[in-house]
């Protein structure tokens, strides 16, 4: 299997020596100039917090602005929602959560739609799957920054700023196990005519990182490769003609009512859910065996920003150590995880919540422009193949 070192595998090596050690030891477009802040300084332009005057200018000029608009953050997405509560009380900034259940695409077409108005529905802040980023920057749709701590984000960062990483984990199976009885061990598994009517992805794959990706794993497993994901294609095909396969998007509503019994899911979202729902239904988490997939996400602030300076702040809130907590809280491994163990801030209660490390560690990894690739595949080819159009359930 193809190993790639990346990001998962630094994070994931990091956390099995500091489970060890605590065992023993306690150039894009630019775009138009946003309305001068109160201070005079237009935020839009600025790449770091010491090029606005320091952290102090950066914290009122946001204050003054008053509102963050963000998209597709469901509040149980890697704790999303406790970040978000805990932004708004510490700086008094009401944030705006735009489309909380849409996907990558949908945030990359929110920012060209309302570049010129800066209205309501522009997003200031956007996180992606990582074919998105280089896309956006290569579009003039986000504009560069470093937040203070951004010689500690391991990963396939942006040089200047336009992208950076911000969290990972791996595909799993999420099986509500009080209507599925034999629970599958492998993709292929769900071939099995015994999961008729009950198989589900989490997005629509046109336009969803993590359903894209879903795709690509099964790919992996039946056959193909990183530069080859017609298989996994295929693999729906037969998932769809066998009718298998759902057509509804497998968000939390669905798994509690059983309607979407076994979805591909990343391993943050799967334990989220394992927590929240607590035996009401209960949820296995399923590795599957024939393929090992790992993924990363990417923050980036819009050039477009209607709040730039709040854009600013909220990456500084992300990237700070209680951020980066906040997330591992949410089951997912911050990209300072790093940094955070160095400096023993981890405690054991939220080692517990990161992904298995051996696993982050050897998962498959596909890198920018295959996975640009594969996307693009995906988004020409589903609707000829697979032939199911995956929606929201009514």
């Amino acid at each position: 299997m193809y190993f790639k070192k990346s990001i998962l595998q630094v994070l994931s090596l990091l956390v099995l020596a500091a489970l060890a050690l605590s065992a023993c030891i306690t150039p894009s477009a630019q775009a138009p100039a946003a309305p001068a802040a109160a201070d005079g300084k237009d935020w839009s332009t600025v790449k770091s917090a010491a090029d606005g005057g320091g952290m102090d200018a950066l914290v009122a000029a946001a204050k003054a602005e008053g509102e963050l608009n963000v998209i597709t953050l469901p509040r149980d997405w890697c704790n999303y929602g406790e970040m978000i509560d805990t932004f708004s009380t510490k700086y008094g900034i009401k944030v705006n959560s735009l489309n909380p259940d849409g996907g990558s695409a949908d945030e990359i077409q929110a920012i060209i739609d309302n570049k010129a108005n800066k209205g309501p529905q522009a997003p200031d802040v956007i996180d992606v799957g990582p074919a998105y980023g280089p896309l956006a920057k290569d579009q003039g749709l986000i504009t560069p920054y470093k937040v203070a701590t951004w010689d500690t984000i391991e990963g396939t960062n942006d040089p200047d700023g336009h992208y950076f990483v911000d969290y990972s984990g791996v595909l799993v199976l999420e099986v509500n196990s009080d209507v599925v009885k034999e629970l599958p061990k492998s993709y292929k598994d769900l071939l099995d005519p015994k999961y008729k009517g009950q198989v589900a992805l989490a997005g629509d794959p046109r336009a969803s990182n993590q359903a894209a990706q879903s795709v690509y794993a099964v790919a992996l497993a039946t056959g193909g490769s990183l530069d080859n994901i017609q298989p996994g294609l295929d693999f729906f095909k037969q998932l769809n003609v066998a009718g298998n396969l759902l057509p509804l998007i497998a968000d939390s509503g669905p798994i509690a009512k059983g309607e979407t019994p076994i979805t591909f899911q990343w391993s943050w979202n799967a334990y989220a859910n394992k927590a929240t729902f607590n035996g009401n239904p209960n949820i296995e988490v399923i590795y599957p065996s024939d393929a090992n997939w790992g993924g990363y996400y990417y923050q980036a602030i819009s050039a477009y920003a209607p709040h730039p300076a709040a854009a600013r702040l909220w990456q500084e809130y992300l990237y700070s150590d209680e951020g980066q907590l906040t997330w591992i809280k949410g089951y997912c491994a911050p990209a300072r995880l790093a940094d955070l163990f160095a400096r023993n801030v981890v405690s054991d209660e939220l080692k517990a919540k990161l992904p298995d490390p051996k696993l982050l560690a050897e998962s498959t990894v596909p890198n920018g422009d295959q996975l640009t690739a594969a996307r693009a595949l995906i988004k020409d080819q589903w609707d000829k193949v697979v032939g199911v159009d995956i929606k929201a359930s009514k």
